[in-house]
């Protein structure tokens, strides 16, 4: 039954690039940020108006504040602060290397709930190649241990390719000892700058992929995530079936569903990967709510109407493929995922018909209660869950097994 705008749940999670100014140049940028440059920043009084729009669609939303370098525009505090006052989760997104102590304290003053640091290796000469400035490294543990001594939970955020993906390891370590609550690995999808990258193979891919299942479970009290990899849910049901991943513990792409992705010119799109046309909606030119319930882009996305292997796969609810990497490969939105190496099962068709769950009214009254930018993705992982487990009915007893076995 195609979703209609009354079905339409509110995102949870809204990634933003306030800005293209950046002070490094990243081989790997998805937006090919300029160095230095903002003659495509809105203006103070504009941003604060987006954050009206966020705040209208889900008062309590996790934004992600990104860039480019958030950092190098002055009015980021202020901004972050407006958001908290209207009940937004703020997070950002930095390179940390203008993470000083002064910069964390006006972030801590602006209720910033935590940051996201990049590190793309524990070697400093792989870093900064990809960041394409001498020192970048150096420059970035110091924010880093800044934070530490500030004690604003943060993360740290590790883009895999072929030349680091044999750091994963040497990274999750370094996470544990400086003090960061988790590991976000991305895999690149090649827009921006990043076209210019060798990316990695579909087996290169899946060896990550299997390795952060392992990683789940033996990290040392830091969470390991595998990001723009729906891949992972199928892989961590095999790797490591009793590890939290496989347990609800991640889901497939969130793109269009619960996520979506604000560029520093107020454009709109699904997700960071999916570059906007010049057509693409805008906010100024439609509210931010007509943009996620109409727009086609999003209603088409979210009808998972998809092709080739990805439409005819048992994971379909569950994974969907990267819609990104499908279109930037040359295929349309709903076209499969050329990373994927998996071939579905001859009966699959049979066990998609199969999937729908069933929540209890119990079950959902405990759901409701879970923080709204929490609530589409615990649903995905509790339903992922009852699937692996053959139930076709959700209740408060597999609820609270669920969360006994994760240790929460």
């Amino acid at each position: 039954m195609p979703e209609t705008p009354e079905m339409t749940t509110p995102p949870f999670l809204v990634s933003w690039n306030l800005t293209k100014r950046c002070n490094l140049r990243c081989v790997h940028c998805y937006l090919g940020a300029v160095e230095l440059e903002g003659a495509s920043d809105i203006d103070t009084r504009s941003a604060l108006r987006i954050v009206d729009e966020i705040a209208s669609i889900n008062p309590s939303a996790m934004v992600i504040m990104t860039g480019g370098e958030p950092l190098l525009r002055p009015d980021l505090p202020e901004i972050a602060s407006y958001a908290s006052s209207k009940g937004l989760s703020v997070v950002v997104g930095t390179n940390g290397t203008l993470l000083t102590p002064s910069a964390i304290e006006s972030l801590i003053k602006a209720n910033v709930a935590g940051v996201g640091v990049s590190l793309d290796s524990a070697a400093p000469e792989v870093h900064d190649r990809f960041r394409g400035v001498p020192g970048a490294w150096l420059s970035t543990i110091k924010g880093i241990d800044n934070l530490k001594e500030s004690g604003l939970p943060f993360q740290l955020h590790l883009t895999v390719t072929k030349e680091n993906r044999g750091s994963l390891k040497d990274v999750i370590r370094l996470a544990g000892e400086k003090g960061a609550t988790g590991v976000n690995i991305f895999f690149l999808v090649c827009t921006g700058r990043g076209q210019q990258m060798t990316d990695l193979s579909p087996s290169e891919y899946e060896g990550v992929l299997e390795e952060i299942a392992k990683a789940d479970d033996t990290a040392g009290g830091v969470m390991v995530r595998a990001r723009c990899a729906p891949h992972i849910v199928r892989v961590a049901g095999r790797i490591n079936p009793d590890g939290s991943l496989a347990r609800g513990g991640t889901s497939g792409c969130i793109a269009a569903t619960g996520y979506m992705r604000i560029t520093p010119e107020g454009r709109v799109t699904p997700c960071p990967y999916i570059p906007p046309s010049p057509e693409g909606p805008a906010i100024g030119e439609k509210s931010l709510k007509d943009i996620w319930e109409k727009d086609p882009l999003f209603t088409a996305m979210r009808k998972r109407d998809l092709e080739g292997r990805c439409g005819g796969c048992e994971f379909k609810e569950t994974c969907g493929g990267c819609r990104a990497r499908a279109f930037a490969s040359g295929n349309s939105l709903s076209g499969e995922d050329p990373w994927c190496v998996y071939t579905p099962s001859k009966n699959a068709s049979e066990k998609i018909t199969g999937t729908f769950v069933r929540w209890t009214a119990e079950a959902q009254e405990r759901l409701d209660k879970a923080p709204s930018f929490l609530r589409s993705m615990i649903k995905k992982g509790v339903e992922a869950y009852a699937r692996s487990k053959g139930l076709n009915e959700i209740t408060p007893e597999v609820m609270a097994t669920l969360r006994k076995r994760a240790g929460r």
